[in-house]
């Protein structure tokens, strides 16, 4: 039974110092009184207090429990309406996390991080949730076990306004029976389809309860690809909100921080682009005796506002330059790097079906220099190889987001291509938005490559999308001439578990040899021999890799080589498949949707050699 509206203020405060509700329950707040106190405002949003009695109704505020709710939308009884204008915070003092979930009702817009119901641990975002552009209140829930017995406190953020700008807060309890339980229950990391070893998004920020709505695990456009002082920074967009951030030591186990930055206000956007180590400082943006820069470029929602943000903690706190943006232009995805013979800041991005050049010294101040390469396609990738056992000759590679490379000279303001454009991978969709990681003559001076697995989803998981496994990039001949081969980086040793060295042969049509029984991580590595009228086909969980003598079909993707096949490559994961030829020779990335448990191979035509065939299991990057 419900205590009397008299005596419920009363009631709040004794339970804001830890007191049961309903024997097992732990009332955190229900805004019941006429002020948030004990909570902290700040700003001018929450300065009406709770939206009690008379005025829900002009608010259309619904599904409320007793009769206040935390509200940002400043009732004005003159005009009988809201105002959405208004911007502030409120902070709950702090407490002891006691029970299993945090359940609470909210409402009002969906704008994930700007107006917004926040749980902090260690003064960071735990967990967060919004409404959904509606004023009807609805019943969720976080599961908060993780955090049992540490100190939290309750966020309510409005810092939009127009439409929908404002937040709507009731009901927050600790309990371990909740109303509704979070979608997802199933601890981070441990879902049984996450793929094991190609790095997904975690959930950072939203308990989705609506299936309709977008996932707040996802990523698509890698960005700002970094090496520095042993550690790998990698970055990839969330819907424009934000550029997410993960960090390695080794390649193959991430460590995803909090998003590096966000966008400078709603709806403007922060979309890809890339990073630099502004070592000698020509930003002025670093301090005497502190770390370097680290400044990511970036392009604002109108492709047309270029903007950096930077970090002088090797990434771990970000801020926006208060200049923004540096200039404009029809342009987007810059790529910006050093370019020491003319001792300059380059940057190429793309507009216009161009990618067009810039030029700085230090990294603020940029000018055109009217060299634009036509035909371009969005996110570019542009550096210099070595040509594989003569490295004094050296090429630049300047990919575009499907994955086509050219190789050519580049003097600093222009690049001249000397060659067709040629495919990196023969995988088509999800080999898209590639980048490769700068400021590698730091580390080991390898330029290794990762790309976003576009159309990777995962229905009803708290995650979408997928990365490729790390790859190092190399410029090799070949008898077609000059091509940049792919490999899997040498650190997927560090995920091996069994390795088994199979029984080789040769094969005739007669044979259906079983590789694998099951496995959701596997990488075989085969040697083959295969004549005219051969063709070796191994069934990955129900894709099919065909190779020729001069051929590989994976799938409905294929393409001829003017060498034998000798070599290939399988990295299996529960949802990709990433095949490599001849070292690296060619390589086609695939998202795996397995209809069948494990891996076989058979022969049709004449007889093929297989000389060696390696099996090894994968331990899982988490």
């Amino acid at each position: 039974m419900k205590p009397h509206a008299s005596f419920r203020p009363v009631l709040s405060s004794l339970l804001l110092a830890g007191s049961a509700f309903a024997a097992d329950d732990i009332l955190i707040a229900d805004f019941e009184g006429t002020t948030y106190a004990p909570w902290q405002v700040t700003g001018t949003a929450f300065n009406a207090g709770p939206a009690r009695g008379a005025s829900l109704g002009p608010l259309e505020i619904t599904n409320g429990v007793g009769s206040g709710v935390a509200c940002s939308e400043n009732f004005n009884a003159g005009t009988g309406t809201g105002n959405d204008a208004p911007q502030g915070r409120l902070l709950s003092p702090a407490f002891e996390i006691q029970r299993k979930y945090i359940s609470f009702r909210i409402g009002g817009g969906d704008y994930e991080r700007h107006a917004c119901l926040n749980l902090l641990v260690d003064g960071k975002i735990a967990k967060s949730a919004t409404g959904r552009n509606s004023d009807a209140l609805y019943a969720a829930s976080w599961d908060v076990s993780a955090w049992a017995g540490k100190q939290a406190r309750i966020e309510i953020v409005d810092e939009a306004s127009g439409g929908w700008g404002h937040i709507l807060v009731d009901h927050l309890v600790q309990t371990d029976t909740p109303a509704v339980l979070p979608v997802v229950t199933t601890p981070v990391y441990k879902e049984a389809a996450r793929p094991l070893y190609h790095f997904t998004a975690r959930q950072w920020t939203m308990d989705r309860l609506n299936p309709g709505m977008r996932q707040e695990g996802w990523l698509n456009d890698l960005n700002g690809m970094i090496y520095y002082k042993g550690e790998y920074h990698m970055f990839a967009q969330r819907w424009n909100k934000c550029w997410i951030h993960a960090v390695s030591k080794d390649l193959v186990h991430w460590e995803e921080l909090q998003p590096a930055f966000w966008e400078e206000a709603l709806d403007t956007g922060v979309q890809s682009g890339s990073c630099v180590i502004d070592v000698n400082n020509t930003s002025g943006l670093g301090q005497p005796g502190k770390e370097p820069p680290m400044v990511a470029f970036w392009s604002r929602n109108d492709n047309n506002s270029h903007c950096l943000s930077y970090s002088l903690d090797r990434g771990r706190t970000w801020q926006h330059y208060a200049s923004n943006p540096l200039f404009t232009f029809p342009e987007r995805d810059p790529k910006v790097f050093w370019h020491a013979p003319s001792n300059k800041w380059v940057m190429v991005m793309y507009g216009s079906g161009k990618y067009h050049i810039f030029t700085s010294s230090n990294l603020l101040s940029w000018q055109n220099a009217n060299n634009p390469i036509a035909d371009a396609f969005e996110c570019p990738d542009f550096f210099e190889l070595p040509v594989e056992g003569s490295p004094e000759t050296k090429k630049w590679v300047l990919v575009h987001a499907d994955g086509k490379y050219s190789l050519g000279t580049f003097n600093g303001i222009k690049f001249t291509e000397e060659t067709p454009r040629y495919p990196g991978d023969i995988g088509g969709t999800p080999f898209y938005a590639t980048q490769s990681f700068d400021n590698v003559n730091t580390g080991d001076g390898r330029r290794i490559q990762m790309v976003w697995m576009r159309g990777s989803d995962f229905p009803g998981q708290p995650f979408s999308q997928q990365v490729s496994f790390p790859c190092e990039l190399k410029l090799k001949n070949t008898a077609a001439g000059l091509r940049v081969f792919r490999t899997p980086v040498r650190e997927i040793a560090l995920l091996a578990d069994q390795v088994t060295n199979l029984p080789c042969d040769t094969f005739d049509s007669t044979a259906n040899v079983t590789v694998s029984e099951s496995g959701e991580a596997l990488r075989i590595e085969a040697e083959v021999e295969i004549p005219a009228d051969s063709t070796i086909v191994f069934d990955v969980r129900g894709t099919k890799i065909r190779l020729g003598k001069n051929s590989i079909h994976v799938g409905d993707s294929s393409t001829t080589i003017a060498e034998d096949v000798r070599k290939v490559e399988m990295l299996i994961d529960r949802a990709s498949l990433e095949t490599f030829v001849n070292d690296g020779q060619i390589s086609c990335t695939k998202v795996l949707k397995p209809t069948t448990p494990g891996v076989t191979f058979k022969v049709d035509g004449n007889p093929a050699t297989i000389h060696s065939l390696r099996r090894t299991t994968l331990k899982g990057m988490w």
